[in-house]
C-alpha cells in the first residue's frame, strides 16, 4: 500500500511532556501472500505437516524452550504444523524450588512504592504449594494449536472452527503482560454461540496467535518485528488459513496491531473491535500529565482525565525500561517471583484487582488465571523477548492512545478500570466509522480474561453489520 503511516509508539509515550518526542514515520508496504486452502474441512488440500511437540529437558540445570520453537530460515515454507506443549517435570520442580528460595526485600513503608510484599508473598505461596501447571497445559492443548513460518519466524496460534456454517473468522490479539491464556475464555462463546446465549448467526471461527517473542511463537533474532510487520503477518496468517473475509479484535498491543491492520487495509479485513481504544483528543494530550485540567469536561471525560494523569505521572516505569533497555532485565528471566512482580505492576487498577484476588476475593480473574499466565512466560523464557516489542516501537511517532482515523467499521468496549475508560464523546470523534460503543461499569485491562461474557456480546453486536 503506498504512502506512510505512523508506527505505534505504545500508550506509555503519549505525553510529550512526560517522556519526550518519539520517532519518525515508517513505510507500510503492501504484502502479497499466497493463499492456501483452509484447514479442517478439506485436509487433503491443506499444507499441514506432522505434529510438533515442544518439550523441555534438563541440560546442566538449564531449560530452553524458545529456541526449540523458533525458526530463522526464511525458506518460504507455508506449511501449518499441529503443535502441543509439554513442560518437563524437572523444569516444574526447578520453578517451585526457585520460588521457595526467593530472597525477599524489606517491606514497603508506603503503598505507592510498588507491588506490596504481602501480596507477592501470598502469590508465591500459592504458586509454590497449590498451583498446577499440568491443568493449564491440558487446557491449552485441548484446543487445536499450530505453528506456521511467516517471514522466517515460527508463529504459534490457536485455531478453533465453529460447527455453524458461515461463521465469521476473527483474529484476536493479546497484549503485554498477557498471552493466549487471556483469550481462552471467549473461544467457546464465540465458536459455539448457541451453547452460550447466542444464535447460530453469531458464530465465529477464532484465530488466536501468540505475538512474536511471546509464548510459543518464535523469538526474533533481528530487528524489524514491529507493529506494522506483525499486522502484515496477521493478514498473511488469515489468508494462509483460507480466510478472504475476516475481522480483527484486540486490546493493548492487540489494539495497536488491529488498528494498524485497518490502516494498511488488506483485502478482506472488514472491521475491527477494540477493548483499549485510542481516542484522546489532541488538546487533551498536550496537557497530560501536568495539567491544567481542560475546561468543560463531562463526568465521563473527567474520569478518563484523572485516570490518564495518574498513569502518566506514576505508571510509566516498566514501559520506559522495556522500551530503552529490555536486555537489562536479566532478573525477571532468572527469578520467578521477580517476573511475577514485574507482570503485576502493569497498571494500578489491574494490580488492585489481583491483590484482592490473593486476599481471597472473588473477581473476574482467579489465582489460577493469574499464575497460569505468569507460568507460561516462565516456562517459555519469554520475559525478555516479549519486552523487546517495546524496544521495536521506540522510534514510533504518535502515542498509543492518539486517534489514527481508522477507515473501517470499528467497535469499542470501554471498561471502567482500564488504564483509561474512553468516553463515548472521544470515541465518536476518534473513529469515523464507529458502529458500536458500550461503557461497562466493571472491568480492568484484561477484558477477554476478566469479563468474557460481556466482551463476547460486544463482539457479536459489533460485527453483525459486516456479516
Amino acid at each position: 500500500m503506498p504512502g506512510h503511516f505512523p508506527i505505534i509508539g505504545r500508550r506509555h509515550f503519549l505525553a510529550g511532556a512526560a517522556v519526550g518526542a518519539i520517532g519518525a514515520f515508517l513505510p507500510l508496504t503492501a504484502v502479497s501472500a499466497a493463499t492456501v486452502p483452509p484447514s479442517g474441512p478439506a485436509p487433503e488440500t491443506t499444507a499441514v505437516t506432522a505434529a510438533t511437540e515442544i518439550s523441555t529437558s534438563s541440560a546442566a540445570g538449564t531449560f530452553v524452550i524458545g529456541a526449540a520453537v523458533a525458526s530463522t530460515d526464511p525458506s518460504g515454507d507455508t506449511t501449518i504444523r499441529p503443535f502441543k506443549f509439554h513442560a518437563s517435570d524437572e523444569q516444574l520442580a526447578d520453578l517451585k524450588r526457585r520460588i521457595k528460595a526467593t530472597k525477599w526485600p524489606d517491606r514497603e513503608y508506603d503503598p505507592t512504592q510498588g507491588v506490596g510484599l504481602t501480596t507477592i508473598q501470598k502469590l508465591a505461596d500459592y504458586w509454590a504449594n497449590h498451583h498446577d501447571w499440568r491443568r493449564a497445559e491440558a487446557q491449552i492443548n485441548s484446543y487445536p494449536n499450530f505453528l506456521t513460518n511467516i517471514d522466517g519466524l515460527d508463529i504459534h496460534f490457536i485455531h478453533v472452527k465453529s460447527k455453524h456454517p458461515n461463521a465469521l473468522p476473527v483474529i484476536v490479539t493479546h497484549g503485554w503482560p498477557g498471552s493466549i491464556i487471556e483469550q481462552l475464555k471467549i473461544i467457546g462463546p464465540l465458536t459455539d454461540p448457541t451453547a452460550h446465549g447466542g444464535t447460530a448467526a453469531d458464530a465465529f471461527d477464532v484465530v488466536i496467535p501468540s505475538l512474536p517473542g511471546y509464548g510459543f511463537s518464535g523469538k526474533p533474532t533481528v530487528a524489524g518485528w514491529d507493529v506494522p510487520h506483525i499486522a502484515r503477518a496477521w493478514d498473511m496468517l488469515m489468508k494462509r488459513l483460507g480466510y478472504n473475509r475476516y475481522v480483527a479484535q484486540g486490546g493493548d498491543w492487540g489494539n495497536a496491531i488491529s488498528e494498524v491492520m485497518a490502516l494498511q487495509q488488506p483485502s478482506g479485513l472488514l472491521a475491527i473491535h477494540t477493548n483499549m481504544p485510542a481516542t484522546i483528543p489532541a488538546d487533551v494530550v498536550k496537557l497530560i500529565p501536568g495539567g491544567p485540567e481542560p475546561a468543560g469536561l463531562s463526568a465521563d471525560e473527567k474520569h478518563a482525565w484523572n485516570q490518564l494523569v495518574d498513569f502518566y505521572a506514576n505508571g510509566l516505569g516498566y514501559a520506559q525500561e522495556m522500551t530503552h533497555r529490555p536486555q537489562t532485565l536479566y532478573g525477571i528471566a532468572d527469578s520467578p517471583v521477580g517476573l511475577a512482580a514485574w507482570i503485576l505492576d502493569h497498571d494500578i487498577q489491574s494490580y488492585n484487582l489481583i491483590a484482592r484476588v490473593f486476599d481471597g476475593a472473588s473477581e473476574g480473574l482467579t489465582r489460577e488465571d493469574i499464575l497460569d499466565n505468569i507460568t507460561l512466560y516462565w516456562l517459555t523464557n519469554t520475559a525478555v523477548s516479549s519486552a523487546r516489542l517495546y524496544w521495536e516501537s521506540r522510534n514510533g511517532k504518535g502515542g498509543f492512545f492518539d486517534p489514527r482515523g481508522v477507515p473501517l467499521p470499528t467497535g469499542v468496549s470501554a471498561f471502567r478500570e482500564e488504564i483509561y475508560q474512553a468516553p463515548e464523546s472521544w470515541a465518536r470523534t476518534a473513529y469515523p466509522h464507529l458502529v458500536f460503543y458500550r461503557a461497562h461499569g466493571k472491568g480492568t485491562h484484561f477484558a477477554a480474561w476478566e469479563q468474557p461474557q460481556v466482551l463476547t456480546q460486544d463482539l457479536r453486536e459489533t460485527f453483525r453489520s459486516v456479516r
